[in-house]
């Protein structure tokens, strides 16, 4: 057990500090999507000239906030889950269930990764965005359309997370299993997640 609290602590600790630097991000993500909206909004009802950036501004922002907030959840235990059988089980059998269900997730989150880093290195990722445009130097004469590599590296980014934060879990079951729960390393805020 003294093994898997070492490689645990570390990694909690990372785990911790990445999440909230993607949840700060996360956040300002969520303001400019809404800014994005309500200036789509403003000029197509307001001034009858629907403008073409907006839309693929907060689409932008919505991918990049789901890849930085979805790990936050997985960690916190705020995912919608069917528990029925894991509460009908012995608190044991329960546990064993959750480490198993947890490395066939992380199977799942590799195959994700190499998607993710597919989509961005790809054929896809070698075009821009329509309409969505970037400076290109520091005195902004030069604007350049937004890579759609940019766009999709939210998912790669997320999904690696994601198997970090998955990493973290298995590692807490497999403590748990043990009887090792009363050593753990708190996760923050968890119970803002609304997870018992």
């Amino acid at each position: 057990m003294g093994a898997l609290l070492a490689v645990l602590k570390p990694l909690a600790f990372v785990n911790s500090h990445l999440l909230r630097i993607g949840r700060g991000i996360g956040v300002v993500a969520v303001a400019l999507m809404v800014v994005a909206i309500l200036i789509q909004v403003v000029a197509r009802y307001g001034f009858n000239n629907a403008l073409p950036w907006p839309d693929e501004a907060a689409r932008f922002c919505m991918l990049w906030m789901t890849g930085l907030m979805a790990p936050t959840a997985f960690r916190r235990g705020g995912f919608v889950a069917i528990d029925t059988l894991v509460i009908m089980l012995p608190k044991i059998l329960a546990s064993v269930l959750s480490v198993f269900l947890l490395c066939v997730s992380f199977v799942v989150l590799i195959v994700a990764v190499q998607i993710g880093y597919a989509e961005v290195t790809g054929f896809g990722g070698k075009f821009a965005t329509a309409s969505l445009y970037v400076p290109g130097n520091l005195t902004l004469t030069e604007w350049i359309r937004v890579p759609r590599s940019w766009m999709m590296m939210s998912m790669f980014v997320g999904v690696i997370l994601l198997a970090l934060v998955n990493v973290e879990l298995i590692l807490r079951s497999l403590i748990s299993v043990i009887g090792g729960k009363d050593d753990l390393p708190g996760i923050p805020d968890i119970d803002m997640a609304g997870a018992d």
